[in-house]
């Protein structure tokens, strides 16, 4: 009976450890990674799933918000039709951007310059269609140039 007490004991705070453990990791604040396959100096922003039952994402930049002077997208799994992008910056302003582009599966969008040189991002939201309801999702990442 007491060895029974015991490894329950034992077996609680190992939970309790291990779900402590499990949160901190949560809490790590990721910054940008900057990759290097990708040509030089491109920084992943951000990924999101867009699905053919949805027109709106948005990708939300890590913080701290660093500055950027183009942006580019790359798509897996499925084509994406761009037709509109709303970059938001860090001091509130925003920049529309009419893009009537498709990306290809497992290709990239053309580099879009971003008005006033280097300004630091917050988000940006796009809006889309993807070919087809039998293409499924599509994984699409935003890349920065400093």
């Amino acid at each position: 009976m007491k060895m029974t007490i015991k490894t329950l004991l034992a077996t609680f705070a190992v939970c309790l450890f291990s779900l402590q453990y499990v949160s901190a990791q949560r809490n790590i604040k990721t910054r940008p990674v900057v990759h290097k396959t990708a040509a030089v100096g491109w920084v992943k922003l951000g990924t999101t799933h867009a699905k053919h039952t949805g027109d709106h994402d948005k990708i939300n930049v890590p913080g701290p918000f660093d500055s950027y002077r183009k942006i580019k997208f790359k798509v897996k799994d499925a084509p994406v039709n761009m037709h509109r992008l709303v970059v938001n910056y860090e001091a509130g302003a925003s920049q529309k951007v009419e893009t009537r582009f498709t990306i290809p599966k497992n290709g990239e969008s053309r580099v879009i310059d971003l008005v006033g040189g280097k300004r630091k991002l917050r988000s940006i939201e796009f809006w889309y269609d993807t070919k087809g309801i039998l293409n499924g999702t599509a994984d699409v990442t935003l890349y920065g140039l400093k």
